[in-house]
């Protein structure tokens, strides 16, 4: 009889969780959510979240505010200040692949695990990667550049992105024995 009740009662007491938890979800959100974006303000990425916060704004008829973290590390370390936040929905990140994908999978310890730490609510864009060159350069192809830098006897300048970007990741896993790149610092200017 005593396991019956304390069965019984263990029920009750998740039912009532249950409840508590559906009834605060319904009045979620009851104040302004943080978005966080961890680079810098005035890039792609935050033109991106700051037209998704006036929808999911209007959507919610709450305030989006965007917080632009860029403490470093491509991005990581604002993502691991959203990984440590409170999980109660009023901080939510904008992330990508530096910070998803390549990051975590770079640095020996980013300080979050994006599969365990996160969870998707959706995609809201994605975007190209594209190698360009001057129009008057012999090359028309990846084969013919690669070719072009192969046989050349001066090295070949360009920029790429950070280190822990997929381009640079891209760039790398396209290099061949024998290619010349040097990459121009930031403070280079290109001609």
């Amino acid at each position: 009889m005593r396991e019956c009740l304390a069965r019984i009662a263990t029920l009750v007491a998740a039912a009532t969780l249950v409840i508590a938890v559906g009834k605060a979800a319904d009045n979620y959100p009851s104040r302004s959510i943080v978005l966080v974006i961890p680079l810098a303000p005035g890039g792609t990425t935050d033109i991106m979240a700051r037209a998704v916060a006036d929808k999911m704004s209007e959507a919610l008829g709450q305030r989006i505010v965007i917080e632009n973290r860029n403490a470093g590390g491509s991005g990581t370390v604002g993502t691991r200040e959203v990984a440590r936040a409170a999980p109660d929905g009023y901080t939510i990140l904008l992330g990508y692949t530096s910070t998803m994908a390549t990051g975590p999978n770079i640095f020996s310890n980013a300080g979050y695990d994006p599969r365990k730490d996160f969870a998707p609510l959706g995609l809201i864009a994605s975007a190209p990667a594209l190698l360009l060159v001057h129009r008057d350069l012999p090359a028309h192809t990846v084969g013919e550049l690669i070719a072009l830098v192969k046989t050349s006897k001066e090295p070949f300048q360009g920029r790429r992105a950070p280190a822990q970007s997929i381009i640079s990741l891209r760039c790398c896993l396209h290099s061949r024995p024998g290619s010349k790149f040097s990459r121009l610092s930031r403070k280079v200017p290109i001609r």
